[in-house]
């Protein structure tokens, strides 16, 4: 037992200078190599999430302005189409005017023909009446005998 005690104890002392070599090692990694990466990937980290950060705010502000462009779109669809109404609205209505200038007029003219026609009718008739004897008579002549007044 005790050689195997001999043994350990000359393996830890000839393992003493491996060991201040290998703690030597890591120190030396974690100087040399780990932090300045550690410190290289958190910028790389924080360029890259700000990079990020920075797309969707113009994501962001992209989508606000085409939801500004799209606002002003329709507002102005909307006045177009409210300014195309009143035009309609302001047609129509010099259309009905000038209809009813034209039924005016035509009415007008339909009420000097009817009274030219009844002042035509008028005289016809008094001139008819004016003749009637005249007419009367010859009848009178033509049907009844010479002797009653007629003409055979």
């Amino acid at each position: 037992m005790e050689k195997v005690l001999q043994d350990v104890g000359n393996l830890l002392l000839n393992s003493i200078p491996t060991l201040i070599l290998f703690i030597f090692l890591v120190l030396a990694y974690q100087l040399l190599i780990q932090k300045p990466l550690s410190r290289v990937l958190a910028l790389r980290r924080g360029k890259t999430s700000g990079a990020v950060d920075a797309a969707n705010e113009a994501i962001s502000a992209a989508d606000a302005k085409a939801e500004e462009y799209a606002n002003k779109l329709r507002h102005a669809r909307a006045e177009i189409f409210h300014l195309r109404e009143q035009r309609q609205r302001e047609w129509a209505a010099e259309r009905d005017r000038q209809v009813d200038a034209a039924r005016k007029k035509a009415q007008q003219h339909v009420l000097e023909v009817r009274l030219s026609l009844d002042a035509e009718a008028d005289e016809t008739r008094k001139t008819l009446v004016g003749q009637a004897d005249v007419l009367a008579d010859q009848v009178v002549r033509a049907v009844l005998p010479a002797v009653a007044g007629g003409t055979r």
